[in-house]
């Protein structure tokens, strides 16, 4: 169990994670849609999350969803650095109904977002551009390759929940043990 902590003038987020767990989660952003996307994220990724997060709200949610994603990065990274005896590659293309995301990622230690998911607008009161900035700041502070592919679909809802799921099930499976690779990199380092 890792424990990261960040408070500025903008968010205090407190976050426990565990990738050795079972997919529960205690999500609190005041953020209704991202609580259901990082709940989405826990449980398909068999990651345990517990984040709490009070933000200025008030203002708009921008602060408070890339924050997370900058803590959540920050603890994954704790938590699966240095690498060994991984699979280090995980891909997955998830459905929701008639929406596909694929996702495709390393864990490289070198942090690179290819995002590919040209929708807009709002669902709910979540303003749909706000996945890119939670994906760039988890990918980034994770030390994670990652792309993420929009591949059909209508519904925003469906789209950003399959892409969630998708990174979930990614990690899921690049983080799946495999003692015979040991460090897995011809460079002996992550």
């Amino acid at each position: 169990m890792v424990e990261v902590n960040r408070k500025t003038k903008e968010t205090d987020i407190r976050c426990k994670l565990d990738i050795n767990g079972s997919g529960s989660s205690k999500i609190n952003t005041g953020i209704g849609f991202f609580d259901h996307m990082l709940e989405a994220l826990s449980k398909h990724s068999g990651i345990d999350i517990e984040l709490s997060c009070k933000g200025d709200l008030h203002i708009d949610f921008h602060h408070s969803v890339e924050d997370c994603g900058i803590v959540l990065g920050k603890a994954l990274k704790e938590s699966i650095f240095p690498i060994q005896a991984v699979e280090r590659y995980g891909n997955a293309t998830v459905v929701m109904d008639e929406a596909a995301v694929t996702c495709a990622l390393d864990l490289s230690n070198r942090p690179f977002l290819v995002y590919e998911i040209d929708i807009n607008e709002k669902v709910g009161q979540f303003d749909v551009e706000l996945a890119e900035e939670f994906f760039n700041a988890f990918v980034m502070n994770a030390g994670l390759t990652c792309h993420i592919i929009y591949e059909r679909g209508k519904n925003k809802h469906h789209i950003l929940e399959a892409a969630f799921k998708s990174v979930a099930v990614a990690l899921r499976r690049a983080m799946a043990k495999n003692e015979k690779l040991g460090i897995p990199s011809t460079k002996g380092i992550l």
